[in-house]
């Protein structure tokens, strides 16, 4: 026990696997044993706060119609479409921010300045400008974040040691290979976990948009069943967003496992 208790408190020491899961589930567990005191035990009003069996209800029902099916599906396309335009153009442009200073000293003061501009400020001009439809949610995802990639992306090129760079010269190697063989590799890293992070923006900025003008997806799901009273659908909403956020997390996590395999997981 000693041992064990050595073990847990040593910073950056591994675990066992069973230990990993069993911490994990406990966590998980004593959330759901906290749920059903509160609602079973009539701790709180059960038509704002649902105990667990409605939720389980509401999302069988939801899937056996093929509401949550569809709006699932309608959310997934444009976060999606809004991820994948902004990173596209974040990575490149945020390893040459932090690689070079000349792309530094153009684009800083415009990042720094727009990525504090709240997207949901934004989203009455995005419908005038684009309309409520598919568009302006992408709009809403990229705003939301590319700008931040921008400077994430920029942080981890720019965290790049010079010593990697100066022995690549010292070994005659020429400018473009100084890029492809040690700047790409060494930030690739830190860029999937950087995907990582933002992908979790990138859904609080869709239900945003999605509750303000929509007329299809998860928060618009969420705000119909809010105007109905019914607070099960609102659960099974945010139970599904979590899910598939925690779904994309995964497949970050293993694209980094095996396309950097030297890269340190954590």
């Amino acid at each position: 026990m000693t041992g064990l208790i050595a073990r847990l408190a040593t910073p950056r020491k591994e675990i066992s696997r069973s230990l990993h899961l069993g911490a994990g589930l406990g966590v998980a567990g004593a959330i759901l044993l906290f749920w059903c005191i509160i609602t079973y035990g009539g701790l709180v009003d059960t038509n704002f706060c649902p105990p667990p069996h409605k939720v389980v209800s509401a999302f069988a029902a939801s899937l056996m119609d093929g509401s949550l099916l569809r709006n699932a599906w309608a959310s997934l396309v444009v976060i999606n479409l809004g991820f994948f335009i902004s990173s596209f153009i974040a990575i490149p442009l945020g390893i040459l921010m932090g690689s070079f200073r000349i792309v530094q000293s153009a684009l800083e003061p415009v990042v720094n300045f727009t990525r504090y501009l709240p997207v949901t400020a934004m989203i009455p001009l995005l419908i005038l400008w684009i309309g409520i439809g598919l568009e302006e949610k992408v709009a809403v995802i990229f705003i939301g974040t590319f700008f931040q990639q921008l400077v994430m992306f920029a942080d981890v090129s720019a965290q790049v040691p010079n010593e990697l760079f100066n022995a690549a010269y010292t070994l005659g190697a020429s400018k473009r290979q100084v890029v492809t063989r040690v700047l790409l590799p060494a930030t690739l890293p830190g860029v999937i976990d950087t995907l990582r992070v933002t992908m979790g923006w990138a859904w609080t900025y869709l239900v945003v948009a999605e509750l303000v003008a929509s007329s299809s997806g998860l928060g618009y799901m969420s705000m119909q069943a809010m105007r109905g009273l019914h607070a099960d659908l609102i659960f099974v909403s945010i139970l599904v967003i979590g899910l598939l956020g925690l779904v994309t997390d995964m497949i970050f996590r293993w694209i980094k496992i095996v396309t950097l395999p030297w890269a340190q997981q954590r």
